[in-house]
């Protein structure tokens, strides 16, 4: 498992990340042996969210009962978590009262005593910077939150931020497979006219998080869209498939490994968010990380994904 310095922090975290927002009806056993499964191929960060599960902190708080860290534990993990969705509304709120009582309740969910990054979920349209600054500045010289970031933000939305925000955003957790690129596609593509994948839904959210020191995370990486189901394996997507398999023979790998490694062969050291329970994927999708993909490889199945490549 290959890992890295996160920009903007200490953390040395690894390439692929475990996503926890569909063991709220899984058994202590069953939530122990993912994450051991996890732990065993290399992957010791973990994602939330404040609104995963049934309840709020729902997903939090049966992770904190099956798993019973001890404080050297904690200590061996990264623990992320998210914040301002208001799933009762449905609406958004990056208030400080919402920001500092949604951390209180996942510190409380969570039994730690500090959460090492937190992202504000989703763009607030009615966000106030000096607000979530007020929230940042405080939680952070409690010494409750390590590092902050976002999710699903643009540039503008992280420069309306950094208006007002001292610290640095080092995460921006962000919808990205092989089939689900307009963060890739379209700077492949951008001055070419009559082409629908070179209209511009996308304002270099990427190239700007390179130059920023932003990590990227990617969620959702095996998705085909935005949760209509996987390219792995779907009859929609043969051409890709039947090069994912090439490969998966080539490098003695499942074909979720090669999945993974179309994201992290990408120089922008993305981090993949993976969000299924089953073990077995864990630890197939996990291979992906030291998979050294080349070029024509990575183009190859950026094409078959149905991208243009002039």
């Amino acid at each position: 498992m290959k890992t890295f310095t996160l920009p903007g922090t200490e953390l040395t975290v690894p390439n692929v990340v475990l996503g926890l927002m569909r063991i709220q009806e899984k058994t202590d056993e069953e939530v122990r042996t993912l994450v051991k499964t996890a732990r065993d191929a290399g992957i010791s960060f973990f994602d939330h969210a404040d609104v995963y599960g049934s309840a709020l902190h729902g997903c939090e708080t049966r992770f904190a009962e099956a798993m019973q860290l001890t404080s050297s534990e904690r200590e061996q993990i990264v623990l992320q978590t998210k914040a301002g969705i208001v799933r009762e509304g449905p609406y958004f709120d990056y208030s400080y009262e919402h920001l500092v009582e949604s951390v209180e309740g996942s510190l409380a969910a969570l039994g730690t005593d500090y959460i090492d990054i937190l992202l504000l979920h989703r763009p607030d349209a009615l966000v106030e910077p000096d607000e979530v600054a007020r929230a940042f500045d405080e939680l952070s010289a409690s010494g409750k939150v390590r590092a902050f970031g976002v999710s699903n933000h643009t540039p503008g939305q992280i420069e309306l931020l950094r208006k007002s925000v001292t610290q640095p955003l080092v995460a921006n957790q962000l919808q990205l497979s092989v089939t689900h690129a307009p963060l890739v596609a379209q700077g492949v593509a951008a001055n070419m006219q009559g082409l629908d994948q070179s209209i511009s839904r996308d304002s270099g959210t990427l190239d700007y998080c390179r130059l920023h020191d932003i990590t990227v995370q990617a969620w959702s990486p095996f998705q085909a869209g935005f949760f209509n189901g996987v390219f792995l394996g779907s009859p929609d997507y043969p051409e890709l498939n039947a090069v994912i398999d090439r490969l998966a023979k080539k490098y003695d790998v499942p074909a979720i490994a090669i999945a993974t490694a179309w994201i992290t062969r990408h120089p922008a050291q993305m981090q993949v968010v993976l969000g299924t329970t089953n073990p077995e994927r864990v630890a197939g999708a996990a291979l992906g990380s030291d998979v050294p993909l080349t070029r024509a490889e990575w183009y190859e199945m950026f094409r078959t994904a149905g991208y243009t490549v002039p």
